[in-house]
């Protein structure tokens, strides 16, 4: 029994599904497709969309099978053991504390609109709050922390769909510069589509992070697959539409050069009001993916650490708040450590590579756990899970060569963690059962030695008295 508290229902979890993958990445992933595909990148978004679906689904049948804290550490855990188990969970972690690190650099890059030149000292500051306050949230209790981000997902999505709503209706007025924008649809060709799905692909991970606090959902075997689903369909439209609408409206040349893509769009719509209004929605978006992000990636080295994988005091429990505050402590130091010493680019780089690793894994822990786990609640068709696998190994083969390279020695690491850890835990364990089994013999033969010499003594005394009588 997990000590942590069920209080996230359907909406909290579907709002975690769309706080979790909309933020920083839809205002700074909109550029990426159109230096390398024009504006046939809408439809790279379409495929990327498509892909990231398949392998949430997995995740979500998963789940329903595995409704434990941990999500992918917990789903190959179970399917092929202990050390799978780690390095999934390993990969996760390193993906996921490297990506809500992103976020308060991203911050301070927007807050730049609004405060230009800002200095070293006052950037340091504002992460170490950034992170504190997101912390502080969760900290306080898992309720808090959804309710902060089902308000937070409102509030950072708002301006986006006011923004394309805008852009439809400029469009019905003046179709020719749709039109202009779009023609060619295809001008550099396709042999930058698979470059492209990979920088895409990363604006709609972290649906991974929902199934990780399970035990924490209402209902998790129906809950989460209805969320994951729900929350997916709605991203995927929700950023083709987007980006059809930038892409309409600023020319691909001018956007492929661009780091604000949304705001260099708003201010083409409705000049600098619209570049502040959607640089206001980019720090609430910020804020509502790393407060999500924060929350779920807590629980992955508390599973773990509950395990004995890692340190014991990641999985102590806070006896008020019922949270994982050690976790959450020591996740918080880190990615701000990483925050101020990194770059965008370089925590990136560190997650996406380990990212697709674990979800690798976890479609190939699918056809395991329904031998181990058939319950009759969710399932996916076969064919799924193994689309699944081709889609996880086809975006690893299109990362860059020093992607794979960094990702695969940061997940070798992951191997003498083990050795320190796991194999002391087992063999603690054994032994603690092998005095259990050596004190209960020893018991027993003791026993048994009580009842064979009270028996021989009766005996003996019954022969006693029987010469005795008849003697």
């Amino acid at each position: 029994m997990s000590g942590l508290n069920r209080s996230l229902g359907l909406y909290d979890v579907v709002s975690l599904v769309i706080g979790t993958i909309v933020g920083a990445d839809i205002y700074i992933a909109a550029s990426f497709g159109a230096g390398l595909l024009g504006p046939f990148a809408v439809f790279a978004w379409l495929i990327a969309g498509v892909m990231a679906i398949v392998i949430a689904l997995c995740f979500a049948e998963c789940s329903s099978l595995v409704p434990e804290v941990g999500g992918p550490y917990a789903y190959a855990r179970r399917a092929f053991g202990n050390f799978t188990g780690f390095i999934a969970g390993w990969s996760l972690l390193i993906a996921e504390w490297s990506s809500i690190a992103v976020f308060p650099l991203a911050f301070v890059a927007y807050l730049e609109f609004f405060i230009p030149h800002m200095p070293q000292d006052y950037q340091i500051l504002i992460k170490f709050l950034f992170v504190l306050f997101l912390t502080s949230i969760n900290y306080y209790g898992v309720r808090q922390a959804g309710k902060a981000n089902d308000i937070l997902t409102i509030l950072k999505v708002a301006p986006i769909i006011i923004f394309t709503i805008a852009g439809i209706a400029y469009f019905i007025l003046k179709p020719a510069l749709l039109i202009a924008n779009f023609t060619p649809i295809a001008p550099l060709g396709f042999s930058g589509l698979g470059s492209a799905i990979v920088l895409i692909f990363w604006a709609y991970v972290g649906f991974e992070l929902v199934t990780v606090p399970s035990d924490e959902i209402i209902d998790s075997k129906k809950t989460i697959p209805l969320a994951i689903g729900i929350g997916m369909g709605v991203i995927a439209l929700f950023y083709v539409i987007t980006n059809f609408v930038i892409l309409g409206l600023v020319p691909w040349m001018q956007l492929s050069l661009s780091t604000a893509p949304l705001s260099l769009a708003g201010y083409t719509l409705v000049g600098a009001i619209g570049a502040g209004f959607l640089s206001i929605g980019a720090l609430l978006s910020i804020s509502g993916s790393d407060e999500a992000g924060i929350l779920s990636a807590a629980r992955i080295p508390y599973a773990m650490a509950a395990d004995g994988l890692l340190p014991r005091m990641f999985a102590k429990v806070h006896p008020k708040y019922e949270t994982p505050y050690v976790s959450l402590i020591i996740q918080g130091i880190v990615t701000f450590l990483l925050a101020v010493l990194g770059t965008i680019s370089q925590l990136i780089i560190l997650s996406v590579f380990t990212l697709l690793f674990c979800y690798l894994l976890t479609c190939v822990s699918v056809f395991p756990l329904r031998k181990k786990y058939n319950t009759g609640g969710f399932k996916l068709p076969w064919i799924v899970p193994v689309l699944g696998v081709i889609v996880a190994i086809y975006i690893m083969s299109q990362c860059a060569p020093n992607q794979i390279l960094i990702g695969g020695i940061l997940i070798i690491l992951g191997i003498p963690v083990y050795a320190i850890f796991a194999p002391r835990t087992e063999i603690k364990t054994a032994r603690r059962e092998l005095r259990q089994g050596e004190d209960y013999v020893s018991q027993t033969i003791e026993r048994d030695e009580i009842f064979l010499a009270k028996f021989i003594k009766q005996v003996r005394e019954l022969i006693i008295r029987t010469r005795r009588r008849f003697g």
